[in-house]
């Protein structure tokens, strides 16, 4: 697996550059987004979008979302490269997304830089963030006669629905990180899970299921498949950075218990407030309520989960929903080869290391 996103990432930058290029000029800015009313001024455009953008997308990430829609057009029978500008519309959403997050979180580190809001500032970011909302919409529009009308409405419709409840997680995930105690219970975890992270993965599954003009109820599978795939991804990505702690090596990219010092709710501190002692779970609250943390608070934080066994738990938890994800694609008809890539991707975003 980490061959294949080794291979396709430097295809999948090629594509996000045709839609938004390294260097910025008037005839780019007019074929984009049309004639200027009076002139464009490609230099402040060049500073507040391009470089803070590729900046961030230069640093890593996997691209394992416009990969996935990738692997998922192929499953179902067509050629994905025919296919490959509209694997970018997750991709660039996604880190848009981040950008705006780590504003949000008041992020330090981002891909083992600073976050975007340091490197250039809070309204730069801001900016870039939520533009990137709206670039890769254009791809609808650039591809508009490989599309039907119903087709193009559909994904409008789609991603109108899918982003909204991006945001619905990205609000529970906030509010429950600025509360002091531990109120959330593990259903409301995963909704925020299936909302926060579940949309943008919905989003790839559903947009590969109707370009390629599968029927609802293929479309419908598929985005389960998906939504189950990133809660396991979310759950795992909580564990890694446990354990990026534990190790202290540096190499996930993240400050030294980031989600700790961040105050975050995270399946493991969930856990620990429902079968550790009331002294505990005070404690653990204290810790994840502070302003800031020193290691040993860290630690300590680690350990109480670990008292009650919450990381093996929270491992259990994201291998059911990875099984839960397999299971929605054994009634689909798909291609036997790239189905087994499904298949193993569901392992992958939990037993990755990095």
């Amino acid at each position: 697996m980490r061959e294949a996103l080794a291979e396709w990432r430097p295809v999948i930058d090629d594509a996000i550059e045709e839609l938004l290029p390294r260097r910025i000029d008037d005839t780019y800015l007019t074929e984009f987004f049309g004639e200027p009313t009076y002139k464009y001024q490609p230099a402040a455009i060049q500073e507040a979008l391009s470089d803070p953008i590729w900046l961030l997308l230069d640093r890593g990430g996997k691209r394992w979302r416009a990969i996935l829609f990738l692997m998922i057009v192929e499953a179902l029978g067509e050629e994905p490269e025919e296919y490959l500008p509209y694997a970018c519309i997750p991709e660039i959403l996604h880190n848009g997304t981040i950008i705006v997050d780590d504003v949000e979180d008041e992020a330090q580190m981002r891909r083992s830089g600073p976050a975007l809001h340091h490197e250039h500032g809070t309204d730069i970011a801001l900016n870039a963030g939520n533009a990137m909302y709206f670039i890769p919409l254009k791809v609808i529009e650039e591809y508009r006669d490989d599309l039907t009308d119903s087709q193009r409405l559909a994904i409008y419709e789609m991603l109108t629905h899918e982003l909204n409840r991006t945001h619905l997680g990205q609000g529970m995930d906030i509010c429950w990180h600025n509360e002091k105690e531990i109120t959330v219970d593990e259903q409301q975890y995963y909704e925020m899970c299936a909302c926060k992270t579940g949309c943008l993965a919905r989003i790839v599954a559903r947009l590969a299921a109707i370009v390629t003009d599968q029927p609802d109820s293929v479309e419908q599978q598929l985005a389960r498949y998906a939504e189950d795939l990133s809660i396991a991804f979310q759950i795992g990505d909580d564990i890694l950075d446990i354990q990026n702690t534990l190790d202290q090596a540096g190499e996930f990219g993240k400050e030294f218990g980031n989600d700790i010092q961040e105050g975050k709710k995270t399946l493991m501190a969930i856990y620990t407030a429902q079968e550790a002692s009331a002294d505990d779970v005070t404690r653990l609250e204290e810790i994840l309520w502070a302003e800031d943390n020193t290691d040993e608070e860290i630690m300590e934080a680690i350990e109480l989960m670990q008292s009650v066994g919450a990381i093996e738990y929270a491992d259990t938890r994201a291998r059911e929903l990875s099984a839960s994800a397999r299971s929605h694609l054994d009634d689909l008809d798909l291609e036997a080869e790239p189905e087994q890539h499904l298949r193993d991707f569901t392992t992958f975003v939990i037993d990755r290391q990095e």
